[in-house]
């Protein structure tokens, strides 16, 4: 039985400000109210994107040993098949969605773009869906151009809202996106992207970027970090994993994570109640 249900909070009360830094990543303060996994203890997720098309690499991804979230893309060889092997070993399972980037990069197959009708949109967004089993959330991939358009936003986060259990990760290409505002606006459990980890692929660089996740998790509590299911990233956690969860780190499925995230909310709710 999964243990991570996420909380949905809607309330008018909150000032749009503080409702918007506690949902969209950047919290208002680092307040010692503000409660973490365990009392004093920092927290991050890790999610491995781009995973279905290459099994033997996806593989080797999927067993390491921690609680690592996996995002799939749809309709892709592999996709149905490890995410079923992802859950028996009680990891969690994103959608990786593919939308139009700025750079008019090939998306594969399911890719969202700007030329869609919305019910053209609705229907690929259905069908990707349902490509992937047993999802916990969403994160875009690409989508520096989709991510842009509000509308757009708003259609996809509306059907979220009728999927329940489903919150949205914006992997945040680009400074512009509008992804969060439209799901603050359509009441999606929603987090963005704090680091991408592996950027550049030398090894350094990426241990580099895991310890600024770090960094960011004891200064706010939480931190999410992005990397791929490449030999160096996937090295580099093997060895650096183990040395975080015993300084004290730790190391969550990114609805966990969301849950603190949504707990920050509920703290801060109920200290501005008259």
């Amino acid at each position: 039985m999964k243990t991570y249900l996420l909380s949905r909070i809607k309330t008018a009360s909150l000032p749009a400000l503080l409702l918007a830094g506690m949902l969209s990543g950047h919290p208002v303060s680092a307040d010692p109210l503000t409660p973490i996994a365990e009392p004093g203890r920092p927290a991050i997720s890790i999610i491995i994107d781009d995973l279905g098309n290459l099994r033997d690499r996806d593989l080797r991804a999927i067993r390491l040993p921690w609680a690592i979230t996996y995002a799939f893309l749809p309709h892709t060889p592999h996709a149905r098949e490890l995410a079923n092997l992802a859950n028996s070993l009680n990891k969690e399972v994103m959608l990786h969605l593919p939308m139009e980037a700025m750079e008019r990069n090939r998306l594969g197959p399911g890719g969202l773009t700007l030329d869609m009708t919305r019910q053209q949109f609705l229907h690929q967004l259905r069908d990707d869906i349902t490509a992937v089993p047993h999802l916990a959330g969403i994160n875009n991939h690409m989508g520096s151009l989709l991510t842009q358009d509000l509308g757009y936003m708003r259609w996809l986060m509306q059907e979220l809202d009728k999927h329940d259990a489903l919150y949205f990760v914006d992997s945040y290409t680009t400074k512009t996106s509008v992804a969060i505002q439209a799901a603050n606006e359509n009441w999606v459990p929603n987090i963005r992207r704090d680091v991408f980890l592996d950027s550049d692929r030398d090894p350094a660089k990426i241990r580099a970027e895991l310890r600024r996740t770090v960094r960011l998790a004891r200064k706010y509590g939480i931190a999410l970090a992005i990397g791929h299911p490449y030999p160096e990233t996937l090295e580099v956690l093997e060895q650096e994993l183990p040395r975080l969860a015993a300084e004290g780190v730790d190391i969550l499925p990114v609805s966990q994570l969301l849950n603190q995230h949504m707990q920050r909310f509920r703290t801060w709710r109920a200290f501005l109640s008259p």
